[in-house]
């Protein structure tokens, strides 16, 4: 299928071949038929880009302070990977959708094939969206109308937090399509309207909706016009939907205003407020969050958890329905702010339209809607390169050809540079959306790309699965690759559930066929010198890990016990297993407490473990997401018969007490993530019958992993219970 992507390093927008997505549990799969591009945030993001990286710093301060951060505790080179990487990633632009629903996910109810709907999709022939970002389109609502639907209601948004009544007087800044719409839904309110802008074409639609316009190219004065109509009261509110870095707006807006009176921000402006500007007058100012509440939030969106209707109103969907009935009434006219027309095919023309700042308002993309959605299935698989090649039978002790599953930052920053220097053949990568296996692939060379991960599986010339995706669906990925007899490297964990991992444990496998988790800490170079020291003792080993792990937000997926586990399971595993390579010897017991009060339950970000070895070693992990961001990510800190050996975020390792050894300094932190992968790819390669890691090991680790999470949601459980 086509879709509309672009770099946001350089700002170029084009039209691309992307694999048809496949429909997801809590989604809709929708043949677009329209899509509306959005000039203030479209062209916002493609001047972004065009920026230089001197102005893109300029323009995202609080993204510099993270790289000096990372600059200081990982060093130059991951640092400017790691920004490449950033800049690299391919942008979906779009989200002003309508189309016909071909495909309803499991968990959605209301819709059915056939059924109209409008949503937040991407400009593409096909986008798969989650079911209350959708609503359907009432009889009487044409198909190109409803495209506008969530710019409509964006504006609605604002105006719920403004509260306009009956009789009330309201400024519209900018004549944008937003800034348009606003007009008319502040007019079907019963309010007076004065609207801003510069362009005379814009004003003059306005003026033809009944507002009374404010010319600032011509110099006319707002605060004039505003005193003039509410007979020097000021107005009620202003609604502002320009987009301007000037601080200006913010002022002019104070100035017009009565006592008390109500400032809302739904497009984007300088924020430097003047505190006598809001003291004299006690104004509101509020910013207005994109399409209504439910927005951004990962329950509502991702996990379709609906707010109740009784106490949260105007959701997302419900505005987006109120925005469609306005249309159906006849109260909101769209039709007169298409500018222009092009269809899907011509759509780069359209950003070259916002790149030239050439004059244009409304700009409608139209899709082919007449071929049937089943001649277009097969495009779940995309070939990227001219003729495939194809792929003699592998045998023992050749390269292994590599099917991926997974494209995101990780994959495409770590992993995949790993995978590429050893030298395996990379024939086919599955993402979910389709955008970003393009992309990736393209970039490493892989022969095809997939949105259907089950062709990785099904393909007889991929003989080796890497798996990268979410935490959730390792253990399934993981067992497919088994059970089709290919060698399996995924990404830690290996699963989220005590169940899942006896499940892979008892899965039969054949004598060459192996089995890798991602711990790549113990392949880190100076792990591997620890290791060859450490070997020379004989006494146990008393080891002190301590990670500053830092922040993440409350529903952030990998804190989700559903989806990534939460943070024991999904992150602290790769600690519990380096310890448990230093100290060569299966684990005995386990134990873990928390910081957590009762609270807040499942609380894993403040834990500190206790391992007992069966050699007689112990070690202790601090997992703490309340620490400095100066302070070491991961600090390693071992202790043996005198001696010592500290590890710094894998920069710098001092031994003490060491005849032969005194530091291993690195110029950028190394991980072992190639060392991880090159040591799985060797063992393929050389026909080994034995995994880098155990297969022992991997499950112990697991369960070791399972045991502390449920020891420290057993303790919360009963600290909730308490209180």
């Amino acid at each position: 299928m086509k879709q509309v992507i672009q770099n946001l390093k350089d700002g170029t927008t084009a039209l691309h071949d992307v694999p048809v997505p496949l429909v997801r549990p809590g989604h809709l799969l929708i043949r677009s038929c329209y899509s509306v591009v959005s000039k203030g945030t479209e062209k916002m993001l493609v001047d972004f880009g065009k920026a230089n990286l001197l102005n893109k710093a300029r323009q995202q301060p609080d993204k510099v302070r993270q790289v000096l951060q990372k600059l200081k505790s990982d060093g130059l080179v991951p640092t400017l990977q790691s920004v490449q990487a950033k800049l690299n990633q391919p942008l979906s632009l779009g989200y002003c959708n309508v189309g016909e629903v071909v495909e309803v996910g499991t968990g959605v109810d209301g819709y059915a094939m056939g059924d109209f709907v409008v949503s937040n999709g991407p400009h593409a022939e096909y986008v798969c969206v989650p079911k209350h970002l959708c609503a359907k389109v009432p009889d009487g609502v044409a198909l190109e109308d409803a495209a506008f639907t969530v710019l409509g209601s964006i504006g609605l948004q604002g105006l719920r937090l403004a509260q306009p009544t009956l009789g009330e007087t309201f400024v519209v800044t900018g004549l944008g399509l937003i800034g348009l719409i606003t007009v008319q839904l502040l007019a079907a309110h019963g309010c007076h309207v004065i609207a801003i802008d510069y362009d005379a074409e814009r004003l003059a639609m306005a003026a033809s909706l009944g507002a009374r316009t404010v010319s600032l190219s011509a110099g006319e004065d707002p605060l004039q016009v505003a005193n003039a109509v509410t007979l020097g009261r000021g107005v009620d509110g202003v609604i502002l939907t320009a987009s301007t870095a000037s601080n200006e707006p913010i002022h002019q807006a104070a100035q017009m205003c009565r006592k008390r009176g109500r400032i809302i921000l739904v497009g984007v402006s300088g924020l430097a407020l003047s505190r006598a500007d809001f003291y004299e007058k006690e104004l509101t100012f509020q910013v207005s969050c994109s399409y209504g509440p439910g927005r951004y939030d990962a329950n509502y969106e991702e996990r379709g958890q609906d707010y109740p209707f009784g106490y949260v109103r105007w959701t997302a969907q419900r505005n987006f329905t109120a925005i469609l009935e306005m249309m159906r009434a006849g109260k909101l006219i769209v039709q007169s702010l298409i500018s222009h027309r092009y269809p899907i095919a011509e759509g780069q023309q359209a950003y070259e339209l916002l790149r030239h700042n050439a004059p244009s308002l409304g700009i409608m993309l139209v899709y082919d809607t007449l071929n049937e959605f089943s001649e277009k299935k097969t495009e779940t698989l995309l070939p990227l390169q001219a003729s495939l090649p194809t792929m003699s039978p592998r045998s023992k002790g050749s390269l292994p050809v590599v099917g991926l599953i997974g494209a995101g930052h990780f994959t495409n920053q770590v992993l995949l540079p790993a995978i590429q220097s050893s030298g395996a053949s990379l024939r086919m990568i599955a993402s979910q959306g389709g955008v970003h296996g393009v992309h990736v692939g393209k970039k490493f060379g892989f022969a095809m790309t997939t949105t259907d991960a089950s062709l990785v599986m099904q393909d007889a010339n991929i003989n080796t699965v890497f798996i990268t995706t979410r935490h959730h669906s390792h253990a399934h990925f993981v067992k497919e690759a088994i059970l089709v007899g290919k060698h399996v490297f995924v990404e830690k964990p290996l699963c989220i559930t005590r169940e899942q991992m006896i499940e892979l444990s008892q899965l039969p496998t054949s004598a060459q066929q192996l089995l890798m988790i991602g711990f790549n800490r113990r392949f880190a170079p100076q792990v591997v010198r620890m290791k060859q020291l450490l070997a020379t003792q004989q006494a146990p080993l008393l080891m002190v890990m301590t990670v500053n792990a830092g922040q993440l937000p409350a529903d952030h997926w990998t804190k989700d016990a559903a989806v990534g586990g939460g943070r024991i399971i999904g992150e602290a595993c790769h600690f519990i297993d380096l310890l448990r390579h230093l100290a060569g010897s299966p684990i005995q017991a386990v134990t873990a407490s928390s910081l957590a009060t009762g609270n807040s339950q499942f609380d894993e970000d403040h834990v500190t473990m206790t391992i007992n070895f069966q050699n007689g070693s112990m070690g202790t992990i601090h997992y703490f997401a309340n620490g400095h961001k100066a302070f070491p990510k991961e600090r390693l800190e071992v202790f043996v018969d005198g001696k010592a050996l500290v590890l710094d975020n894998f920069r710098k390792l001092r031994g003490l007490g060491w005849k032969t050894f005194r530091k291993m300094n690195l110029w950028s932190q190394d991980k072992g993530h190639q060392g991880c992968v090159r040591a799985f790819i060797d063992s393929i390669a050389t026909g080994s019958i034995e995994s880098p890691i155990p297969r022992d090991e991997i499950f112990e680790v697991t369960a070791a992993s399972f045991d502390i999470a449920e020891q420290i949601r057993e303790q919360q459980q009963k600290k909730g219970a308490k209180s």
